[in-house]
């Protein structure tokens, strides 16, 4: 449908729903979410340059200049001026985009967007933040219910095969062909176990698109993992940067658990909850971290049975996860490895990461309360929950599952493992390389 906004290989799916916003009546100024190097200035400006005339891009971090202009007036009718004269040409408001980039670095900047919605709504502006959720802590007077949100993750698998020249394997995930797919299951494979180790951040996936070199690979995911440090540093608030580092580096461990519920005496001996909730929410709020929480039942609304207590914690992306295990380049090329001795650690965070991107889709995940019995994710499908096990290899056998459809009945369940789709009943086998087809799999 968007073909035309195909930017050479680096394609990415949200630009569907950027289109979108342009053409709705109504829209409201938007704010892309999104981690620190995963693509949001590039997506906005292909955008611009794409769908609009003439874009402007205004960056606001280290910007007195632009800071300035919002420090007194910050209606349209004081900021537009001000900034035509900043960037030297008149605004054609029907014409041209608007970029504001790291908008969270300036609060008043973020409030004066409640007066474009209300007072000049002709003007297109799009902003992007990497630490808005931080912001939000400091208490920023926030346009609520004045701004549209969208959230850019790293590049999903089928992000990532049209990056490395299989945009036909791709497209039939995208079309849910299960007739076809089976076909080229080995080209699907080989491909899924380079993602675990590429992973999605976008500078790490045009590289290795270019040169196909897991080394040069591993040493831009070491980069964007010291930056990752440096923005510790520099942005976070000096008396929880310590917890913070240490949730951060305790991830990976985490998730290597059988048990991958979040356990705070494997930071250090004795840590409580109370100690790290306001680190764990700085790492979440910067998009580093995804917190999934238990849920004592799959009932409706599902947010009403969440137990905040108990939470499972993935990082933004399974590249960097694969660094921060220091997987060697071997482990890609020798057989089943990493679907046999590393499953605990990626499968999982590779499905999350994967249904994280999906619209309309919220995750959990599900345990008895003698935690005898474990669901890896619960997904709240526009508020329907849809319990969904994950398996590493071909083995079908899923106890816990088979408790869960005893005991609740739901109306469909999906097994994602290494096994062909297949559909019995209301149980549906759905492949590792195919997760992208979940929400059509879920709607036939």
């Amino acid at each position: 449908m968007y073909e035309q906004y195909y930017y050479g290989k680096m394609y990415r799916e949200l630009i569907g729903e950027l289109v979108a916003w342009k053409e709705k009546a109504g829209r409201k100024p938007l704010i892309l979410r999104g981690a620190r190097q995963v693509g949001k200035t590039w997506l906005l400006k292909e955008f611009g340059d794409k769908c609009y005339k003439k874009t402007y891009y205004v960056n606001f971090d280290n910007n007195a200049t632009v800071k300035s202009i919002f420090e007194k007036d910050i209606s349209p009718s004081g900021v537009i001026p001000n900034l035509e004269l900043y960037l030297g040409e008149k605004i054609d408001a029907a014409e041209s985009l608007l970029i504001f980039d790291e908008i969270q670095e300036v609060p008043r900047a973020l409030t004066s967007l409640k007066y474009f919605c209300e007072d000049a709504p002709e003007y297109n502006i799009v902003c992007a933040g990497s630490l808005l959720g931080v912001a939000l802590h400091e208490g920023t007077s926030f346009p609520v219910g004045k701004v549209e949100f969208l959230s850019l993750y790293p590049l999903s698998f089928t992000e990532y095969l049209r990056a490395v020249g299989k945009e036909q394997f791709a497209q039939l995930i995208a079309d849910g062909n299960f007739d076809s797919i089976p076909s080229f299951k080995d080209i699907y494979i080989a491909a899924l176990k380079s993602y675990y180790y590429i992973g999605g951040m976008p500078e790490v996936v045009a590289d290795f698109a270019v040169n196909a070199d897991y080394e040069r690979a591993r040493e831009i995911q070491k980069r964007i993992l010291d930056a990752y440090e440096q923005d510790l540093s520099k942005h976070a608030p000096p008396q929880i940067i310590p917890r913070i580092r240490m949730i951060w580096n305790s991830i990976p461990a985490q998730i290597s658990k059988e048990n991958k519920k979040y356990i705070y005496g494997i930071i250090k001996e004795g840590a409580r909850a109370k100690d790290f909730e306001l680190a764990l929410l700085w790492l979440c709020d910067c998009g580093l971290a995804h917190r999934i929480n238990r849920v004592t039942a799959p009932r409706i609304p599902l947010k009403a049975y969440e137990d905040f207590k108990a939470f499972k914690l993935f990082i933004l992306d399974i590249g960097l996860l694969s660094c921060m295990l220091s997987l060697s380049s071997a482990t890609i090329l020798n057989g089943n490895a990493l679907f046999t001795d590393f499953k605990g650690a990626l499968t999982e965070q590779y499905v999350a990461q994967q249904m994280a991107g999906m619209k309309g889709i919220d995750l959990f995940y599900w345990t008895n309360e003698k935690g005898s019995a474990e669901v890896d994710f619960i997904a709240a499908v526009f508020g329907e929950p849809i319990p969904v096990e994950v398996k590493a290899e071909i083995n079908l056998r899923a106890k816990s599952l088979k408790t869960f459809r005893e005991k609740y009945e739901p109306a469909t369940s999906v097994r994602v493992s290494m096994a062909d789709f297949r559909r019995d009943g209301d149980l549906v086998n759905l492949p590792l390389y195919a997760v992208a087809a979940f929400p059509k799999v879920i709607n036939k």
